[in-house]
């Protein structure tokens, strides 16, 4: 561990939707491993919550509204006037909608799945290209926040499944166009991480035959620490798909 915090002790990171669940499980371990991590969302009080709990001095609080493309550039700016660089962007914000039919969802509730899910990952992945490709040391590594849904979806989540699997797609398209610039892009897709998210599981959620069933959940610290390793990669690696999940989570099976 010590080996590792001095690899990454000039390393700067970049997590969206830092202030609770997975993204404060990832910005704690990135810390750990000896990245800097600017903690970006919209709730100062819980980015600063989140940097209390982790090693002084190696992170900052910058309040960010990813469904705000202003915003996302200030982000960025901050980050380029405060360190000069950029190492690692954990796009990791993101939202559902309530479930309910299909054919009950509102334009406004899946225009806001989509801005927050995929158009802010596209921005934020745009600044860090721009900044990784002209920096020195040249590059940087991007990890993406898909889902279980970006394989399989639950009932009544098409705002959030659909644009995970668009992840999915920006995943391997920004793969490609980042290998000319040593940028490294990958993509953890998470299931049942016990978050603010997925309290919900633990007294019901549908399931495709129409019940509703209790869901295991996992420690979010196993995500953090998934985050963690593959951020620590030299740049001649990748994880391109990584999956982690509860292990006896109802996926892998017919339902």
């Amino acid at each position: 561990m010590t080996e590792d915090k001095d690899k990454n002790k000039n390393k700067i990171a970049i997590v969206t939707g830092a202030g609770t669940g997975v993204g404060r499980a990832a910005s704690l371990a990135l810390m750990n491993a000896g990245f800097t991590v600017v903690l970006a969302g919209r709730r100062v009080e819980k980015l600063e919550e989140t940097s209390s709990l982790g090693i002084a001095g190696k992170s900052l609080a910058v309040s960010s509204d990813m469904t705000d493309a202003g915003s996302i550039a200030a982000l960025f700016a901050k980050v380029t006037a405060t360190y000069g660089r950029l190492d690692l962007l954990f796009n990791n914000a993101g939202m559902g909608t309530p479930a309910m039919p299909f054919e009950d969802l509102s334009l406004s509730q899946w225009q806001a799945v989509v801005s927050t899910n995929l158009t802010a990952a596209f921005l934020c992945t745009q600044y860090a290209f721009r900044i990784m490709k002209d920096q020195t040391p040249r590059g940087g590594r991007i990890i993406n926040n898909g889902s279980i849904s970006a394989h399989a979806p639950r009932p009544f989540s098409a705002p959030y499944t659909s644009t995970k699997h668009a992840i999915t797609g920006l995943t391997k398209a920004t793969n490609l166009d980042g290998r000319a610039y040593d940028i490294a892009v990958g993509q953890i897709d998470i299931g049942n991480a016990a978050t603010p998210m997925t309290d919900r599981m633990v007294d019901g959620v549908l399931q495709p035959d129409g019940r509703k069933m209790p869901e295991p959940r996992m420690d979010s610290k196993a995500v953090g620490d998934a985050v963690a390793y593959m951020a620590g990669l030299p740049l001649d690696a990748n994880v391109l798909f990584m999956t982690v999940m509860a292990s006896k989570m109802p996926f892998v099976g017919r339902g």
